[in-house]
């Protein structure tokens, strides 16, 4: 079975939600697409959570803790300064 990547998911609920909210189709229609926007809806909600699990792990200072990060796309690293926000708590 081919995993559905995230933005091919929401481009189909976005499609299923305009369809339903034109009211142009039959009800037996309009129930089998909300059916597939309710999976849509979960494939999304589970996937956008898996992104949020790892990056928290990235986020992790080295005890563990996370600590939320300002995002800063300038930055140009990639990576939040976690050693000063660190030393705070080991002391």
């Amino acid at each position: 079975m081919v995993k559905e990547r995230f933005e091919d998911a929401l481009n189909k609920l976005e499609k299923i939600v305009s369809k339903l909210e034109d009211g142009e189709i039959p009800l037996e229609e309009s129930l089998k697409l909300f059916e597939e926007g309710v999976r849509l809806s979960r494939l999304c909600n589970q996937k956008l959570e898996e992104a949020e699990k790892r990056v928290e792990i990235l986020m992790k200072g080295k005890n563990g803790v996370i600590k939320p990060q300002p995002f800063d796309p300038s930055a140009g690293s990639g990576q939040a300064p976690l050693e000063e926000s660190d030393s705070e708590e080991d002391e």
